[in-house]
């Protein structure tokens, strides 16, 4: 009896192994379902840790100190986390695309928004409003009009300000105008630090610095209000039955196209080439994306990590649960096993290089200091990612020819296709 037991068990055994290695891939629809899912939790949790900002932000308006700046700083820190994690739904999804200059957009003329160093200048050619200081003036005339800035409202900021005279650079709203406000200017050059805005910028009456401190917290709290209805309004077109999860699951081929554009684009053209080649280029500590507060090296690790989710169809919350389901890596790994394991492994081998940015600078070797001329390490380490992240592109591009689709193009960037236009 124990001989047949022992058989039956085996038989069992071999037979749920067999079950397993053939398994069918699974439909597009439910892929897609496991996409969505994610965004919207990646919105959610976005949505989330903005909302913890504003009551960060409430609280230094209200009792300005050095303790209630960091803590508004920490909060907007950590309100990065999920948003990066989001960026790779943008270049698929037109919806997302056309939305996201108003969270995300970078870089910015920080002189619309407040005072600046004296060797920052004045207008430009390029923009008449660089330095138009709506904090410090509640009347100006912007092309031709005459606008009544006495209330710094929402509306303001999002009708009035952003992209003022069709500037890109006059980046009125999102995260990198809070950010500004909570840090000020980096004035470090390629030296370690970020800004070092004085909590007194907030204060009321003698202890006041830079001016209008009333003001600034009107700005700073509208800006916050303007982001949390921008994500409420996003996480929204995830939910059951919201347009952007409507979208992909009308048309699955459309939608898995949409999910590989994402992530090739963001990995290639926008953080291989616009994020991290473009700056080492130019040695700009300018082309950080979040230079104020120099958290570029948070900023790129979870722009990558956005792009893995997406693969391997796993996200991890903000409250460590766990979203998954079935994934890009099981559809591709049942018609090219090696292929999925080959993308796989890129993308853990890119995160591991974005992962040594993030040492390096958390043990105080900044992003901005990785830039400089000259500084080989620095460039060893910007390099290593580039390098992965164009890598598992191509990678990326052998996935669409797998799976048999049709005209999809990932975003490019001179300083990776022409080099010497970047100096032209």
């Amino acid at each position: 009896m124990k001989t047949t037991r022992l058989s039956i068990s085996l038989a069992a055994l071999v037979a749920g192994l067999g079950s397993t290695a053939f398994a069918a891939a699974p439909e597009k629809t439910e892929v897609l379902g496991t996409y969505a899912d994610i965004a919207l939790a990646g919105y959610t949790d976005s949505l989330t840790t903005a909302q913890t900002l504003k009551s960060a932000v409430e609280t230094l308006i209200a009792e300005p100190s050095d303790k209630t700046l960091n803590a508004a700083r920490a909060a907007w820190l950590a309100a990065r986390v999920p948003y990066q994690q989001t960026e790779v739904f943008r270049f698929g999804n037109a919806i997302v695309d056309d939305w996201e200059g108003k969270v995300n957009a970078w870089p910015l003329d920080e002189g619309l928004i407040d005072y600046v160093d004296t060797s920052y200048g004045g207008p430009t050619d390029e923009n008449e409003f660089a330095a138009l200081n709506v904090v410090a003036n509640p009347q100006f005339t912007l092309s031709g009009t005459e606008i009544d800035a006495t209330e710094i409202t929402p509306d303001l900021l999002s009708g009035t300000l952003h992209e003022a005279d069709g500037v890109e650079a006059n980046v009125a709203t999102g995260y990198h105008a809070i950010e500004f406000l909570l840090w000020g200017q980096d004035l470090n050059g390629h030296d370690h630090g970020a800004g070092d805005r004085p909590w007194t910028d907030f204060a009321t009456g003698a202890d006041c610095t830079g001016g209008n401190c009333d003001r600034r917290g009107d700005y700073l709290a509208a800006a916050t209000d303007l982001l949390i209805s921008d994500l409420e309004w996003m996480a929204g077109q995830w939910a059951e039955g919201g347009e952007a999860r409507q979208t992909l699951l009308d048309n699955p081929d459309a939608g898995i196209s949409a999910m590989l554009t994402g992530m090739g684009s963001l990995s290639y053209g926008e953080q291989a080439g616009e994020r991290m080649r473009l700056g080492l280029m130019l040695n700009d500590p300018e082309e950080e994306h979040d230079c104020f507060s120099d958290n570029t090296h948070n900023s790129h690790y979870y722009d990558g990590l956005g792009v893995q989710n997406v693969y391997l169809g796993e996200y991890v919350r903000a409250d460590g649960s766990v979203v998954s389901g079935a994934s890009l890596s099981e559809l591709v790994a049942a018609s090219d096993a090696d292929l999925d394991a080959e993308l796989t492994a890129k993308l853990a081998a890119t995160m591991r290089a974005l992962g040594q940015i993030k040492t390096a600078a958390e043990a105080g070797f900044s992003y901005d200091q990785m830039l400089e001329r000259g500084n080989a390490a620095g460039e060893t380490l910007v390099m290593g990612a580039v390098d992965g992240l164009i890598d598992q592109t191509r990678s990326i591009e052998r996935v669409v020819a797998v799976l048999g689709l049709d005209g999809i193009e990932f975003e490019g960037s001179d300083s990776l296709d022409d080099p010497e236009a970047v100096f032209q």
